[in-house]
């Protein structure tokens, strides 16, 4: 975690306000990690004593240190000791103290009177926050708030420096300010919620998802609103609006703009996750939501729910259950079987979810993550091994699907959907499967009333159709299908909100072949395992267009920063069952002509089956020629390794080599079926005949 020289962040922020105060704890909540501001203590995890606490994280820079400045401060550690321990310009560490002393002043008496609020939310802080310092919910002091009359400004940005009258869409509220700049928009106007910062999970995607459903909405005389925080995006372009709020995508502030601008709805199913979690709460409170119901949306979101509804409708789904004490997890999984992917309902390290193989793995899993109570329920399903994973993209209207297309993943189940391999149209789906596919997605859009866009990813084996999870929004695939196909989904999905009947739109199937691969930054994450597992952990994504498979995907391999090998090329397979899958794809390497490296037991298997190969030995054996040497002296330019069918965290000789190969700049390949057709790439094709073509050549 340590920060230093090295860039480690993925994303950004923007907090404006009058105040420093304001503008820095609106950035803390604008990060999405549930955090209301600068005194958050939330992300210690309560483990640690405040000594222990200050000591480890106010000496050493770390994401953790911000905080860390505040709980300093209310152990009466000084602004200057402070200063002198991190270096922070006194200036800065003054405005958290004060930040610190309005909250502590407040405990001490819990009065809220109109001159107190306005002095607690000049400096940012929310109501929610002002709530846990005085036993109120967060509602509770929004309502106090407008009874007394305390409540934000609209100001415009001036991107004049106020030399003249600042005349800009670009907008912001603060409580440190009298009037509004604007006036409201009222009917014509349409709130679109963004996405946020980027993270792992959320990216450029809903960007372009935002952005397109702007452009969909002029035309039906709508004015767009759009609320996002992250100035990287074109959604936060103060010409791509009619109105850019540059706030966070809190419910206390989506409701405040939303009472100023009196919208004529709130669109909450194009900005990925964050939205789409602000639907229930912004519908209770009266907002009106353009799209599928909120109540719906948990249907699909709560996994009891969702269960119920998919055995009502008889559809399949792995064996799964809720549950809230270890020795259940236990005896559920004895039952139908490891492994078993476990989901906690809340974990503080991010590690969102796990497959365990035994009993042993499950133990350690349920000790290093959150504890397991009826508080943080953990659902754990049977994870099926072995099968292929597909995902529907489709729009609806009023439970009728008006589109849809599918995509076929090219690694097995067991890789988070946003770190797959995607191939559009499917290669190995036969007509039953898809549309088996087809009729679960009709009839879940039907059950749950969907107006909007949405996607369902199953698992295939045999003909047989399992669904592991429904999104009532956009997803992460949604700019590349539409990319593909040509058919925009977002416009229709804008169709659909503001035309009685829209017509079904047959999605022509590509002529040519499209991959969707995910860009990774292991090599800035020192120490990081480059291995795909049930956890996202891409950046990015690129799609590259061909003839067939093996060109779009060679093309996408390059485009993330592969390369075609010349000097070398590493094999470690772990298990006979990975060396018999690879023997085909290791007999076409050896026709390259490009020298073949490989472990002692690879290397044995590989020349028993007539294929020359040099052994290296590993990492912690210490001897020469060594993996490490080799990988060192650029001696290899791609490394594939494939371990057994599961990997435990803590580091072996596996994750040295993956490590080594990353740090050198390595193409790393750590998937039986990626690596098999980066093979049959190589050998049909060459850069020398791979063609370059513009977009509107294939669509």
């Amino acid at each position: 975690e340590t920060i230093g020289t090295g860039m480690k962040s993925v994303g950004e922020v923007m907090g404006i306000g009058r105040t420093f105060e304001e503008a820095y704890q609106k950035a803390i909540r604008m990060l999405d990690l549930d955090f209301e501001g600068a005194t958050a203590e939330k992300i210690f995890g309560g483990n640690e004593n405040a000594a222990e606490t200050i000591t480890k994280y106010l000496y050493t820079p770390t994401p953790r240190r911000m905080f860390a400045l505040a709980l300093a401060m209310r152990h009466g550690i000084s602004v200057s000791q402070i200063a002198a321990i991190t270096g922070i310009d006194p200036w800065f560490l003054q405005r958290i103290q004060h930040i610190v002393d309005i909250e502590q002043a407040l405990q001490n008496d819990g009065q809220l009177p109109a001159a107190r609020l306005w002095a607690l939310k000049q400096v940012g802080i929310s109501d929610k926050r002002i709530g846990e310092l005085v036993g109120k919910s967060g509602l509770e002091i929004r309502a106090l708030r407008k009874t007394l009359g305390v409540t934000p400004s609209v100001f415009q940005i001036d991107t004049l420096a106020a030399e003249f009258p600042s005349e800009t869409n670009y907008l912001y509220m603060t409580y440190n300010g009298q009037h509004h700049d604007v006036a409201r928009l009222g009917d014509e106007g349409v709130v679109i919620l963004g996405s946020g910062p980027y993270r792992i999970g959320s990216s450029v995607e809903f960007d372009w998802t935002s952005v397109s459903t702007v452009e969909a909405l002029k035309k039906y005389g709508k004015r767009a609103i759009v609320i996002n925080c992250n100035p990287e995006t074109v959604s936060t372009d103060y010409d791509t609006s009619d109105r850019l709020y540059f706030e966070e995508l809190t419910f206390e502030r989506i409701a405040d703009i939303c009472e100023f601008e009196a919208p004529h709805g709130v669109i909450v199913s194009v900005g990925g996750q964050t939205p789409n979690n602000r639907a229930k709460a912004l519908q209770r409170y009266g907002m009106r939501l353009l799209g599928t119901d909120a109540a719906h949306i948990d249907q699909a979101e709560d996994r009891s729910k969702f269960s119920k509804l998919l055995d009502t409708l008889g559809i399949r789904q792995p064996e799964w259950k809720s549950l809230v004490q270890r020795d259940e997890l236990n005896r559920f999984a004895q039952r139908v079987g490891y492994p078993v992917l476990v989901r906690p309902s809340y974990v503080l390290s991010g590690n969102a979810m796990r497959v365990c193989y035994t009993p042993e793995e499950l133990e350690q899993y349920t000790q290093e993550a959150a504890a397991v109570s009826p508080e943080y329920p953990v659902t754990v399903s049977k994870f099926l091994k072995k099968v292929k994973e597909i995902e529907l993209d489709a729009v609806a209207q009023r439970g009728e699907v008006k589109a849809f297309i599918i995509s076929e993943h090219i690694e097995n189940a067991g890789v988070h959907s946003g770190d797959a391999t995607i191939v559009l149209p499917p290669q190995t789906l036969n007509s039953e499967t898809q549309h088996n596919i087809e009729a679960a997605g009709r009839a879940i859009a039907q059950a749950l009333e969907i107006t909007g866009p949405f996607n369902i990813q199953f698992l295939a084996k045999d003909n047989q159709v399992f669904v592991i999870e429904v999104n009532l929004r956009a997803s992460r695939t949604f700019p590349f299908i539409s990319k593909v196909t040509g058919v925009n989904f977002i416009e229709l999905f804008v169709d659909a909100l503001f035309r009685e009947d829209i017509s079904p739109v047959q999605v022509p199937r590509p002529a040519f072949t499209a991959v969707k691969a995910p860009q990774f930054s292991f090599s800035r994450l020192s120490g990081a395992d480059p291995i795909l597992r049930v956890e996202m952990s891409s950046t990015g994504e690129v799609a590259c267009f061909g003839e067939d498979l093996e060109e779009a995907y060679l093309k996408a391999m390059l485009a993330t920063g592969g390369k075609i090998p010349r000097k070398g090329i590493f094999v470690s397979l772990g298990g006979e069952e990975k060396k018999v899958k690879f023997l085909e794809s290791a007999r076409l390497l050896d026709t390259l002509g490009i020298p073949l490296y490989a472990t002692e037991k690879t290397c044995a298997f590989l020349r028993d089956n007539g294929i020359e190969a040099t052994m290296l030995y590993k990492i912690h054996e210490q001897k020469y020629p060594n993996v490490l040497t080799y990988f060192s002296e650029q001696r290899i330019d791609l490394a594939i390794n494939i371990v057994d069918g599961h990997i435990k965290k803590e580091v072996d000789d596996d994750y040295a080599m993956r490590r080594f190969a990353v740090d050198h700049n390595i193409p790393l390949f750590t998937k039986i079926k990626q690596a098999r057709l980066f093979v049959q790439a190589l050998v049909e094709k060459d850069l020398v005949t791979l063609p370059v073509k513009a977009w509107n050549e294939y669509t």
